[in-house]
């Protein structure tokens, strides 16, 4: 699998390849940079064999860039943030906008090339801090779901397909399915998992989420 690294710290790009060099499945870091924006001037394109970004949410600013993250997941990028963040807002805000998955930095390797190699292969991840995330976001046992969420939710079981939802809700489908393997993980941290389709149709009713005439 083949990884871009954006973080302003020459000292982490080091750092990350010599943590994962001999990750198996090999991870490859085809590039790594400095500026978000000069990412995206060098691959423009989501079909260019980038499959997955490590993104700093804060690069030569105190203040989180969600523009550029919004940017990157618009383009079908899977995004992992890697920051030292570590607010409840910021992380369920980074998960809303699309990211795959959030880590903190000082979670240390091991999580770090499971979260790579799940983005990888559109498994979700739940890194320790997200965990923590969403289980304070959720109320009296219920996942709280985004707008976003509860959108292609919506959507998702009215198109039956990830393709007709990315052109209805005007997002690229790798979003789409990032969106809903985070109302997955969302259910798996509530104790309420929800393994299939109808599964989680019954679980969205059950729960107040969606209602019948919405599907």
């Amino acid at each position: 699998m083949r990884a871009v690294i954006i973080d302003d710290h020459d000292v982490v790009h080091a750092g990350i390849e010599a943590w994962c060099a001999n990750a198996d499945p090999p991870i490859e870091f085809v590039d790594n940079f400095v500026d978000p924006q000069q990412f995206l001037q060098r691959y423009p394109q989501p079909d260019d064999d980038v499959d997955v970004v490590l993104f700093d949410l804060q690069i030569d600013s105190s203040r989180p860039d969600f523009d550029t993250l919004r940017r990157l997941c618009e383009s079908g990028r899977r995004v992992i943030i890697y920051s030292h963040i570590t607010t409840d807002e910021i992380i369920l805000t980074c998960l809303d906008i699309g990211a795959v998955t959030y880590l903190v930095k000082s979670e240390g390797k091991a999580h770090l090339i499971e979260a790579i190699h799940a983005a990888s292969s559109t498994t979700p991840y739940l890194g320790p801090r997200m965990a923590k995330a969403l289980l304070n976001d959720r109320a009296a046992g219920r996942p709280s779901l985004s707008q976003r969420e509860k959108e292609v939710l919506v959507a998702w079981f009215q198109t039956e397909s990830k393709d007709l939802v990315a052109k209805r809700l005007y997002i690229a489908p790798s979003t789409v399915r990032t969106h809903l393997q985070r109302v997955r993980a969302k259910y798996a941290a509530a104790g309420r998992p929800a393994p299939t389709k109808s599964a989680l149709l019954a679980r969205a009713i059950e729960d107040g989420i969606l209602s019948l005439h919405e599907v």
